[in-house]
């Protein structure tokens, strides 16, 4: 095979396993979607030993040659890159890598092979598929309300922290060993389980004074939990806020351009050089790299 004809192989093999504007490439990723459905299927089946001891050979056969096919799959998605290492490092090269490497592991150490639930992360796949990456607007506010969050967030866990102390220390003074608060840290533990509402049960106040004081820190959780949503939800409106402000700056300018992450019209062309996607429809070259992509046939 030429060089030429190597790289236009190349090509079309990265338009149908990268890209699903084509017939060919919408049927490879939807049968790949079939088959992480159905290889979590078959972990999750194997892990009923009812089942396991009836179909266990099926069961062991068939995730071998799912794990077969992710491992041709891996290695053409290497090939099919300008840049293998791009795609290695990547978000999606990592996964794909880890949802590959379990039932290989498991024949030096047995039972590793439930990792193989990893798959399901593939499954994100299904944004670039569906077209549905025009809706990851959200989840970017959202992410990034998160991050403008974190050290009010952290403030916020560290106060619980000394409270939780104070209050287990205080029970532990209350209540004593004859109630099961055998040590300040094992009433810290209580301390963080009441406050978050679990309640496991497996300790409980037995005094008056004990009772009290629970059923304040009961009280005291339901405010504790509303906290970090109300931080988060702050941030959030006020990016969201921020961004339709923008928005609506960048219409009257020029209205001819989109303004919002929401608004833009995303098709699924990944770039074969840098490995970029998201896109805009009728976009001919990469924003990120500058290189050509493919149009749609």
């Amino acid at each position: 095979m030429g060089k030429k004809q190597y790289r236009n192989w190349q090509a079309k093999l990265h338009e149908v396993i990268y890209g699903a504007d084509t017939p060919a490439g919408k049927l490879f990723d939807v049968v790949l979607l079939i088959v992480i459905i159905a290889s979590i299927v078959l972990v999750m089946l194997e892990s009923v030993r009812s089942i396991d001891e009836k179909y266990h050979d099926f069961l062991n056969i068939s995730e071998w040659i799912i794990t077969v096919l992710f491992t041709i799959e891996y290695i053409l998605r290497i090939i099919s890159v300008k840049k293998p290492l791009k795609y290695i490092t990547s978000f999606y090269g990592i996964v794909d890598l880890l949802s590959t490497l379990p039932k290989y592991i498991s024949l030096i150490f047995p039972g590793t092979h439930a990792l193989v639930a990893l798959r399901a992360l593939r499954l994100l796949r299904v944004f670039r598929i569906l077209k549905l990456a025009r809706f990851l607007g959200a989840s970017i506010h959202l992410g990034t309300a998160i991050k403008a969050s974190r050290a009010k967030i952290f403030v916020f866990l560290f106060a619980v922290i000394i409270a939780a102390t104070i209050f287990g220390t205080i029970m532990y003074l209350v209540e004593g060993e004859a109630s099961g608060f055998d040590n300040i840290p094992k009433s810290i533990y209580w301390s963080i389980v009441t406050l978050t509402t679990v309640g496991f049960g497996d300790i409980a106040p037995v005094t008056p004074l004990g009772q009290f004081i629970a059923s304040l820190i009961m009280i005291l959780g339901y405010g504790i939990i509303a906290v970090p949503t109300g931080i988060v939800s702050a941030e959030y409106t006020r990016k969201v806020n921020m961004d339709n402000q923008l928005a609506a700056n960048a219409a009257a300018n020029a209205a001819h351009e989109t303004a919002t992450v929401n608004e833009v019209d995303l098709n699924t062309k990944s770039c074969r050089n840098c490995t970029a996607d998201n896109h805009k429809d009728k976009a001919e070259f990469c924003y990120k790299c500058g290189h050509y992509l493919p149009s749609k046939r």
